[in-house]
């Protein structure tokens, strides 16, 4: 029995001891196929990372972020900031070369006259825009007209605006009321239409977005007579391209809401990119009629022409409005 017992125990150990090896690799069989295992779910999850990682166009359709609109305002306080100082700068007499308003002092009658009645104009502009707006607001039928937002309904109005434009400009002036001031008067009366939905935003947006592109358009324009006389006369190229690009920003952002990433990129490109840009436009536009009026012969075959002068700066002071009554009313951080 003790020889049993003994031999018992010697095989129970010298199995023990066979089966140690055993164990040790199935415990690293084990640790490799777990190993295994989680590098396969690495590599899935990583492969599964690249398949969810969001393409150009679901960032782009994303929804706008809180600061969307930020980059377009930081561009507005610095361009509002550089106006000021250059108002300061150019209004102290600091800048090199003769101002146009040093120049007026030694202006002959017929030039005086040439920009009195460019001014003129301008004003007759925007008060017929005036009156026109407010009369179409007033008209359910042409109020459904313009506003309208179809593709076939903005076409219309473009070619509209365009059309009644260029007809106007390119009819000869010829003093007193004439073929060319009806075509101007139809023009602006065209344009008047057009805007006649900011109607919608009230009389206090609208008397304010008045208020504020006076200043705009008063600083700009005592800028551009303080400063050299060809100080902006440079700026016609780069203006045409912004141009292009606020244009092509401003028809995007009418199929794009302002929801989406590329949506909100557009609107603050047309918003505040074109604030800057007609600015820009009025610069250039007040001292090109100053020097038309200056150069322009005065026993011409073709006379200088106020109203073709006027409706330059007409077009920018317009623009400048319907952006400064946009951004009163919350256009540039609505979230719908």
């Amino acid at each position: 029995m003790l020889s049993r017992l003994v031999l018992s125990g010697s095989c129970v150990s010298k199995s023990a001891f066979n089966a140690a090896p055993i164990r040790q690799h199935s415990l690293i069989i084990r640790q490799f196929g777990r190993d295994a295992r989680e590098q396969a779910r690495e590599g899935f999850s990583s492969r599964m990372g690249a398949r969810t990682r969001p393409s150009l166009k679901e960032r782009l359709m994303a929804p706008a972020g809180p600061n969307a609109f930020s980059m377009g305002k930081g561009a507005l306080v610095g361009g509002s900031a550089l106006g000021l100082g250059a108002l300061c700068f150019y209004g102290l007499g600091l800048g090199k070369g003769t101002s146009a308003l040093n120049n007026s002092m030694l202006w002959p009658q017929y030039v005086k006259e040439r920009i009195h009645n460019t001014y003129m104009y301008f004003g007759g502009s925007l008060a017929i825009t005036a009156l026109t707006a407010l009369a179409a607001f007033r008209s359910p039928a042409v109020l459904n007209i313009v506003s309208r937002n179809g593709f076939l309904a903005i076409v219309l109005m473009m070619g509209a605006v365009v059309g009644s434009g260029s007809i106007a400009q390119s009819i000869p002036y010829s003093e007193g009321i004439g073929p060319k001031q009806f075509a101007w008067m139809a023009h602006c009366a065209i344009l008047g239409a057009v805007i006649a939905p900011l109607c919608f935003l009230g009389g206090p947006i609208l008397t304010r977005a008045a208020l504020y592109s006076a200043g705009v358009v008063g600083g700009l324009s005592t800028v551009a007579v303080c400063a050299p006389s060809d100080k902006f006369l440079y700026m016609g190229g780069p203006l045409a391209i912004g141009l292009g690009v606020v244009f092509a920003s401003t028809l995007a952002s009418m199929w794009l809401p302002p929801t989406t990433a590329l949506g909100a990129g557009l609107a603050s490109m047309s918003l505040y990119g074109g604030l800057l840009l007609f600015s820009g436009f009025l610069l250039y536009d007040t001292q090109r009629i100053i020097r038309r009026a200056e150069t322009h012969p005065m026993y011409a075959m073709q006379k200088f022409d106020p109203v073709n002068c006027a409706m330059s700066i007409y077009m920018d002071t317009l623009n400048i409005f319907i952006r400064i009554a946009t951004l009163l009313a919350g256009g540039g951080s609505r979230r719908k």
